[in-house]
């Protein structure tokens, strides 16, 4: 998934990255969840960042058609994507397995209306007892989960894959004036939303589950769908669909039962 080369890594963040040894970690992580993941077998090595500003350019829409905005959809994907390149760089330099608690957020600045700060954040981590769990080109895992559901996770014999999202941006056609002033009186389901917003969340579902399968994963877990405008206006929406894609474990071995004071909501 790495879009960026890792010489490109920030030096300041080099140097962060740096500072952090098998004595001294840098974490998100609840005390509950630190405790569960060094319960799971692995050790956190510290906490990792990719960011990304991203100009979404503009594109023409028809005022009563329900459409994707294709570029608009193109360009928060893109974005998200060197977010987490960036994140995964940082882990690969700490020499991680994976990276659990992975959030990516979206912020808007003053200086640019169009211009949208992605940013990925996550806790690095690695196995403890030996075996090798990132990618074969050396890659780590990344997931949202937390480390109470990492734990589950690995109890049930899979291990995270990866990260997966779709997307799409879609323009909510206006009603003309003519068919919102005959049903101004009746109860009547507006069709064309209805379609229009399914359609919308259907292409992000599909989007989501091909990367998961185009990554060999056996499924995904913990599924989330948000909707947001952004600053594109109230007639377009973005619809985000986020998860962590899962494969089964060849050989488990066992994972030890939770500390019996650790609860395992977060």
């Amino acid at each position: 998934m790495s879009l960026i080369p890792e010489q490109h890594l920030p030096s300041e963040a080099s140097k962060r990255l740096a500072e952090l040894t098998d004595q001294f970690f840098t974490s998100d992580l609840s005390v509950n969840e630190f405790i569960l993941i060094e319960e799971a077998g692995f050790h956190p090595l510290g906490l990792v960042m990719g960011s990304s500003i991203y100009h979404t350019g503009f594109q023409a829409r028809r005022w009563t058609k329900s459409m994707e905005l294709t570029r608009l959809s193109t360009a928060m994907y893109e974005a998200r994507e060197l977010a987490m390149a960036r994140l995964e760089e940082e882990a690969k330099e700490l020499g991680a397995d994976g990276v659990v608690g992975v959030r990516l957020e979206a912020n808007y600045h003053q200086w640019g209306r169009n211009a949208i700060e992605f940013i990925a954040v996550g806790t690095a981590i690695k196995s403890t007892d030996g075996v090798a769990y990132h990618h074969d080109d050396g890659t780590p895992f990344t997931s949202d989960l937390s480390g109470q559901e990492f734990w589950t996770v690995l109890k049930a014999g899979y291990i995270p894959r990866s990260l997966v999202l779709g997307n799409c941006v879609f323009h909510i056609g206006r009603r003309s004036l003519g068919v919102t002033l005959r049903s101004l009186w009746r109860n009547v389901e507006l069709t064309h939303i209805t379609e229009g917003l399914y359609e919308a969340r259907e292409l992000a579902m599909t989007r989501m589950q091909d990367d998961a399968l185009g990554k060999g994963a056996d499924g995904i877990v913990g599924v989330t769908l948000t909707e947001k405008s952004h600053h594109f206006g109230n007639h377009v929406l973005e619809f985000l669909v986020l998860g962590t894609s899962v494969t089964k474990l060849k050989d488990p071995g066992p994972i030890p039962e939770p500390i019996t004071t650790i609860s395992l909501e977060r």
